[in-house]
């Protein structure tokens, strides 16, 4: 039989899919992520006794006290094992899953029980939607909508949708068709006879069918862990990866716990919607004779009032906490200032180690953190997809190649951390004769032809099995066994435990060989390779989106040293207490912090100035440079401990201020030529504190499609091409008096071209319009300025030199400001700024848009810690 390429017409399929269909795949990812966020919000939102008291309430009005007492305890067991936002988060999937489920399985289950044809269409597609592997639903829904919550809730929807479709449709059909013949008989509508007989006849096998989509839901919990969706799933994985019973013994009890009560209370809530169900409720109720109080249930309305109350109470408190946390927030020093990073990681012991840290450091920062454990392929799939923003253990250029290749134009290698490295086979001592490769050949008795590998999908896995056991002679001889790194590792220490020979992967560094005496194999003919890099992997555009972490990243280095001391340190704190460990190593390693993510003005970036508390009053007109130049210093002098203001002016008004001392300082005074005129009127009350950037120039610009005009003598006879008109900006502006009195004089431009006064962004909004419709415009501008980056433009020469030679941008105090601010005076006269770093300036601002310029030079002052130290020094 030809050889069918099945799962290769599925891989083009998805690859079409991705190509033409993403718009969809990403609103059903919001819109499934939003009622999941909703969910959680509300379910994880409260205080946890409370939230179980609410559950214990249903409990009650469902099943009664005992029911209700244990209930409470289950929950108030969950909160005392640290898991009850993660119990929370699960049970929130679980509730989205199943409604949207629910939703779609039981009129589709109503459809096939009132049509046959339809019904043999759906019975294969169900047997194919429950006997698949529940773990292939988790390929696409990784591919289609990355690393989370969403692909956990399309598996759990597919997986669970069967039981729900095949109870309703079965509950329907034994249906007495005696009954329904009687109602069709009195002339009863079909709508009719479905919703008041078959419907309420067949509610109890609908609700056992309902029952079960629940418990499926539950029981995905696990296979959407594996694609990041978090929750219990999430920590009953890494239980399991890394071999952590007891992590894994408690979050199996909580998943238990959220099972039990699902099971019970969508089982007793038949007997309320059901009228067989009350009927027989009624029965057990009335048979009772002795400890009848276990069986009363409140009614509804007093349920309700309960619920409410406690829900209320738990959103008061709620809100409370959040107001003391933001107040806590507002009065920390922090560089990211809330701003969400998610990092995920391999559960290899470098990687946990260099996550935590980052976690704790970000954290110490003023960021919001997120950490999902994933297997490489889905790991390296989330950051690519921009899901994850980083991770910091990528083995290059061997092990994750395969990886690096498929996402490389995705993503961004932020540089190695640690290195060089090495991957190795290894035995214990004990074990002799056995020092190299070489020696393991007939040698596979000794060790029941098994070597104990790690994952299946880590790339020194494929270049054992394809280069290693080759080029040694040991294929066939042995068998490479796929587990995971945590078992792998179990099994090595089982060995040793009772001397058994045994042989593994292992790596350098790992902290196996301080714990055992052990034997990295010799590998003679370099069949390894090289030692490889740990690098920090991002997606592309990472850098925009956090260049002060970017940068960290880039910078960060560890020792062997240092990396195993950690990884020990983790080791040592146990399992679900991994920050607890990195927070111990930091205490024994006073400085990293501030070494691995400097900020500016020192440890903390907390440093306060000599004159901190005073109030700065500065001023700007809306040209760029002031715009950059203004919010850059706004920013740093809070980060010294002034407080500020900013107001924006024209430049007449502002001079105005500056010399009634209204106003402290400005920025932006292009001096000797443009702001002349102001200079001269008030310099009298006026300082001048040096120039920070220079020389600039004046010009007019037309765009470089606009042919034969490339100087301001070719202008002269084209009025018509460009209607006669050059865009100027505001009229107050000194270079456009100097356009109209000296330049266009000095050309013989006058009365050919009228000037058209508008402001500085009219005039760029018209240079913007002109070029995407390819017109021609001639505008006036200015060197340095971030539309020459935008645009490709030409500055019209001036042989005649009508504009004057360049000006410098001053920055201009009223009279007393040197008495006023001693030390701000000192940095304001060495104040400097280079053209790269202006323009760096400026575009960051311009891509913050309007409104959000204090943010925007924040994240430049983030990607530049350096220029805030040697700008505003302080302390000696």
């Amino acid at each position: 039989m030809p050889r069918l390429s099945f799962g290769s017409w599925v891989e083009d399929a998805v690859d079409w899919l991705q190509s033409n269909l993403t718009w969809i795949f990403d609103f059903i990812k919001t819109v499934l992520g939003g009622m999941y966020d909703g969910v959680n919000a509300v379910l994880g939102g409260g205080e946890p006794l409370l939230v179980a008291g609410i559950f214990a309430v249903i409990a009650f009005w469902l099943r009664g006290v005992i029911p209700a007492v244990a209930t409470f305890a289950g929950f108030a067991l969950i909160d005392s094992l640290a898991l009850w936002d993660e119990a929370m988060a699960t049970l929130s999937l679980v509730v989205v899953a199943a409604l949207i489920t629910i939703v779609i399985a039981v009129p589709t289950g109503i459809w096939a029980a009132r049509n046959s044809r339809v019904s043999a269409a759906l019975r294969p597609v169900l047997d194919v939607m429950q006997t698949m592997p529940a773990f292939v639903y988790l390929i696409p829904g990784v591919m289609f909508f990355g690393v989370g919550v969403t692909p956990g809730v399309i598996a759990t929807i597919v997986f669970a949708m069967p039981p729900g479709v095949r109870m309703t449709e079965l509950g329907i059909r034994q249906v007495d068709s005696e009954l329904v013949e009687a109602a069709e008989a009195f002339g009863t509508s079909p709508k009719h006879t479905l919703t008041r007989v078959q419907l309420p006849l067949a509610l109890p096998t609908i609700m056992a069918g309902i029952n079960q989509v629940i418990m499926l839901a539950l029981s995905m919990v696990v296979i959407g862990g594996m694609a990041g969706a978090g929750g219990l799933g999430e920590k009953v994985y890494a239980a399991i990866t890394q071999l952590q019973v007891g992590l894994a013994a408690e979050s199996g009890i909580a998943v238990v716990i959220l099972a039990m009560y699902l099971d019970r209370m969508t089982g007793a809530l038949n007997e309320r919607v059901s009228p067989l169900g009350r009927r027989a409720a009624a029965k057990v109720a009335a048979g009772a004779r002795r400890l009848k109080f276990t069986h009363y249930k409140p009614g509804t309305a007093v349920a309700m009032t309960g619920v409410v109350v406690l829900a209320l109470v738990a959103g008061g408190l709620n809100i409370a906490g959040s107001s003391d946390s933001k107040a806590a927030q507002a009065d920390a020093s922090n560089v990211g200032q809330g701003q969400k990073i998610n990092m995920g990681y391999i559960p290899w012991d470098e990687g946990i180690a260099s996550t935590y840290l980052w976690k704790e450091i970000l954290e110490q920062r003023g960021y919001e953190t997120g950490i999902t454990q994933l297997d490489a392929g889905p790991l390296y799939s989330g950051v690519a997809r921009g899901d994850i923003d980083f991770q910091t253990d990528s083995w290059l250029p061997t092990t994750h190649k395969d990886y690096w290749d498929k996402y490389s134009d995705q993503l961004e290698d932020l540089g190695a951390w640690y290195g060089p490295t090495s991957l190795e086979l290894t035995v214990p001592s004990y074990v002799k004769g056995i020092d190299s490769l070489e020696d393991l050949k007939g040698q596979g008795k000794k060790f029941d032809g098994k070597i104990i590998g790690i994952e299946s999908s880590a790339g020194m896995m494929g270049t054992l099995n394809k280069k290693v056991l080759k080029e040694y002679g040991l294929e066939g001889e042995y068998k490479v066994v796929s587990s995971s790194t945590s078992s792998m590792l179990a099994e090595l220490n089982a060995s040793i435990k009772k001397k058994e020979p045994v042989v593994v992967t292992l790596w350098s560094p790992h902290w196996a060989y301080g714990k055992h005496d052990l034997k990295k194999l010799k590998d003679p003919k370099g069949a390894w390779g090289k030692g490889e890099e740990v690098h920090t992997v991002a997606h592309k555009g990472f850098a925009e989106k956090a260049p002060a972490v970017a940068k960290w990243l880039k910078d960060f280095k560890l020792t062997e040293k240092q990396l195993t001391s950690l990884e020990n340190e983790i080791q040592g704190a146990g399992q679900g207490k991994e920050q607890d460990g990195v927070r111990n190593w930091l205490k024994k390693n006073s400085g990293v912090v501030d070494k691995l993510a400097p900020v500016p003005g020192g440890a903390g970036g907390s440093q306060q100035g000599k004159d901190a508390g005073k109030t700065v009053n500065m001023g700007y007109f809306p040209w760029d440079e002031a715009i950059a130049s203004t919010y850059l210093w706004q920013n740093m002098l809070e980060d010294r401990g002034y407080k500020t203001t900013v107001k924006q002016l024209d430049p007449g008004p502002l001079y105005t201020g500056l010399a009634q001392g209204q106003l402290d300082v400005q920025f932006d005074s292009w001096l000797p030529t443009t702001h002349k005129d102001y200079w001269n009127r008030y310099k009298e009350n006026l300082v001048d504190l040096g120039s920070w950037y220079g020389p600039t120039s004046l010009e007019l610009t037309v765009p470089s499609y606009v042919k034969g005009i490339d100087s301001l003598e070719d202008l002269k006879g084209q009025g018509k091409k460009f209607d006669g008109k050059i865009i100027g900006i505001e009229s107050s502006a000194g270079m456009m008096g100097t356009l109209n009195k000296k330049v266009l004089k000095e050309y013989g431009l006058e009365g050919e071209y009228k000037v058209v006064s508008s402001s500085t962004s009219s005039m760029l909004a018209e240079l913007n319009r002109s070029i995407k419709k390819k017109e021609p415009v001639v505008v006036t501008l200015w060197s340095p300025h971030w539309a020459y980056g935008q645009h490709d433009l030409k500055k019209l020469e001036d042989p005649k030199g009508a504009w004057g030679k360049g000006e410098q941008i001053h920055t201009v105090a009223k009279k007393d400001f040197a008495k006023d601010f001693p030390e701000l005076t000192g940095w304001l006269k060495d104040f400097k700024l280079s053209e790269a770093q202006l323009a760096s300036l400026e575009v960051e601002i311009q891509k913050g848009g309007a409104g959000k310029e204090k943010e925007s030079a924040r994240r430049w002052m983030d990607a530049n810690p350096d220029v805030v130290a040697k700008l505003t020094p302080v302390g000696s």
